[in-house]
């Protein structure tokens, strides 16, 4: 098989890609829900150390996904792992020879998946199969495996989110220790041999590890602990092999040593993240030696908290990741700014983010290209003939000109504090439109990116702004922001998201008969607590896997599962969400189990029967409720889904029920 025979090369020159984009044709058929809610047709690519070699996932709807490996100078492809009974998983470079992967399966749900995702290795060529991790205690059956003698690693072994060294057949990985769902005890570190699976050496710990980061030469150099809600960084000497204590801090406020750990540079330098003199989290080099972090931050952005990497290569730092409204580059190395030029040069209407390879001895780098009005598509670039090819593209069936651009806006609360927000406007007038105020879960994280946003963009298609805020609590800007959503479920959050709501209908974005607020999780508690708090503003409420009321999260039902670490119930949710004592009042006030009574409005709701997180007692105990004061109700039960829904299909009809919902009560059919 050929590289031109399975993946579409493209000169990407031509007006579609790098031309103004053209206004929606009048009449032309709405993009199929589909579209928007499959699973992405291509999803990564990872380039081999050398960057000689790319390993991609293949497969279709109805084959499962197969591990291919792309030789980059021929275009010749290889398939070199495939399961009859289940999808490849993750996967990653052991060397420039073999590869590890795990195994999944794309066509379950979470209540229906009965195994972990196991461990393989293989080469290139596809020999040298071998099985290393178990699957939930058995041996998981594969077409050709040849299994060895020696014992497999337990089921409860993991791969890293980070390469190591990939200069010979080793790599580590994670063992966690589980008492049960969501209750992780401590992660060990092994170091695996992956082509005789023998156990090489084990990192000692410290304490109850949770978190391990690697040096620039793949070893074990730092680990956070964690013990009664205190985490702990200790710092691993190379000379002597012994821990050292940088500092402590509160795991879920965050309080305490104002850094955190983020990587290490070639020549030993630790780059952490800190908050040092400032709102906002910069980059600063810490002296291991001194516990002192440098004078001035490396990198320090405007109005954001760092989140993103550090760009090594060349033995060197080359350049830094960031995210302010959107995902970019600072290049320090002058070749590297210049091909990051060329790129953009070429497709100049989206982020495009350059991956390299470990050690590139070849001329082949990764490009991520993306919009707001344009999902995902991997290409390569090849450095010698600056010429782009497509390997794959997220969900090709989308066209950017049908789809709405999405902006950062900024308002003020009621009590002054500014909040981002972002707003999706369809194309067209983009005034006293229906709008549905999207409110992001969690809720202390960030919520979205300039980026393309499949529910947003749907919402938009179909004709609605939405509006999706950044309320207080929210992170990423700045730790004021952060700490002013302490303790404020259903009380200055919720009225950060009125406040953004009514700062829509005055700039005209939106009709004010014409709004419905929806969510997940978090979020679908912030759309029931804003129908009871802004009966005026919302017309009607949408719902999923939504938390009904906070005592309930504590205390759960005996007959239902909860993933929610005990460790957050006693050290995280008493600081951040409320007290059960100290704050029984508040919680009782902000329950919209205890509220039902004054939801009026039509409301759509859904749970999935195996959620964990927010169980099912959550929406039913809630339905019940205000169902016997309410009639325009209406609810939704996904058989074996988790938090959230992982297959398409059942993404695809909660969409077009919320179409339909949306149509009948703020929609052109709506009075």
């Amino acid at each position: 098989m050929r590289l031109h025979h399975l993946l579409r090369a493209t000169a990407l020159a031509g007006a579609f890609l790098c031309g103004p984009l053209l206004a929606a044709e009048a009449g032309k058929p709405l993009p199929a829900i589909e579209d928007f809610f499959n699973n992405p047709d291509f999803s990564d690519a990872v380039l081999s150390p050398s960057g000689k070699y790319l390993a991609v996932r293949l497969g279709s709807k109805t084959k499962r996904d197969m591990l291919g490996v792309v030789e980059l100078d021929t275009n010749a492809v290889k398939v070199v792992g495939n399961f009859s009974d289940a999808d490849i998983g993750r996967y990653a470079w052991v060397n420039d020879n073999r590869l590890v992967f795990t195994a999944t399966d794309k066509d379950l749900a979470q209540g229906d998946m009965r195994y972990a995702p196991g461990l393989y290795a293989i080469n290139r060529d596809g020999t040298g199969f071998r099985q290393l991790a178990m699957r939930n205690g058995k041996p998981f059956i594969t077409s050709g495996s040849t299994l060895g003698q020696r014992e497999l690693l337990p089921w409860h072994t993991y791969l890293m989110n980070q390469d190591g060294a990939q200069d010979s057949e080793f790599l580590y990985v994670l063992d966690r220790d589980l008492s049960g769902p969501g209750q992780l005890n401590h992660v060990d570190l092994v170091r695996l041999n992956t082509a005789n699976g023998r156990i090489a050496a084990v990192a000692d710990r410290p304490g109850n590890s949770y978190y391990w980061l690697l040096d620039y030469n793949g070893e074990p150099r730092l680990t956070v602990t964690s013990d009664k809600g205190t985490a702990s960084m200790y710092y691993r000497d190379p000379a002597t092999k012994a821990w050292r204590k940088l500092g402590d801090y509160e795991r879920y406020t965050g309080r305490g040593a104002n850094f955190r750990p983020l990587a290490f540079g070639p020549d030993g330098t630790l780059y952490v993240v800190s908050w040092h003199k400032s709102d906002v989290a910069a980059v600063y080099t810490y002296d291991v030696n001194t516990n002192k972090l440098s004078d001035q931050p490396l990198v320090k952005l405007d109005g954001y908290d760092f989140h993103g990497e550090l760009i090594m290569g060349k033995g060197k730092l080359l350049g830094v990741r960031h995210l302010t409204d959107a995902m970019g580059t600072t290049w320090l190395d002058a070749d590297m700014k210049a091909m990051q030029q060329k790129i953009d040069d070429m497709l100049p209407n989206t982020v495009n983010l350059i991956t390299l390879p470990k050690r590139a001895e070849s001329p082949w780098v990764l490009v991520t290209a993306y919009a707001d009005i344009w999902p995902r598509r991997i290409m390569l670039y090849n450095s010698q003939t600056q010429k782009l090819t497509l390997v794959g593209s997220s969900h090709p069936a989308i066209n950017p000109n049908q789809m709405a651009r999405t902006t950062l806006v900024h308002y003020k609360a009621r009590d002054g504090l500014s909040i981002p927000a972002w707003l999706t406007v369809p194309q067209g007038s983009g005034k006293n439109l229906p709008m549905v105020v999207l409110v992001h879960g969690g809720p202390y994280v960030r919520g979205n990116e300039w980026d393309w946003m499949p529910d947003a963009q749907f919402l938009a298609s179909r004709g609605y702004a939405v509006l999706q805020p950044e309320y207080r609590g929210s992170t990423g800007f700045g730790t004021r922001h952060f700490v002013a959503g302490w303790k404020q479920w259903g009380l200055k959050m919720q009225d950060d998201i009125a406040d953004g709501t009514r700062w829509a209908i005055e700039q005209g974005y939106a009709d004010s008969k014409r709004v419905c607020i929806a969510g997940a999780s978090y979020g679908g508690y912030a759309t029931l607590m804003g129908l009871v708090n802004d009966p005026d503003l919302y017309k009607c409420g949408v719902e999923w896997a939504g938390v009904t009321d906070i005592n309930l999260m504590y205390d759960g039902s005996w007959n239902f599962t909860s993933d929610l670490p005990e460790a957050y119930k006693q050290y995280g949710m008493p600081q951040l969400v409320g007290d059960q004592v100290k704050d029984a009042e508040q919680l009782q006030a902000t329950s919209p189990l205890v509220q039902a009574a004054r939801i009026k409005q039509p409301l759509l709701m859904a749970y999935g029967t195996a959620d964990m997180r927010v169980p099912l007692p959550h929406g039913t105990k809630f339905y019940k409720a205000v169902k016997q004061t309410n009639p325009n109700v209406e609810w939704i039960e996904y058989d074996e889904e988790g938090h959230g829904w992982k297959l398409p299909k059942n993404r695809i009809d909660w969409w077009g029920k919320v179409e339909k919902f949306l149509d009948k009560n703020i929609g052109t059919a709506a009075p």
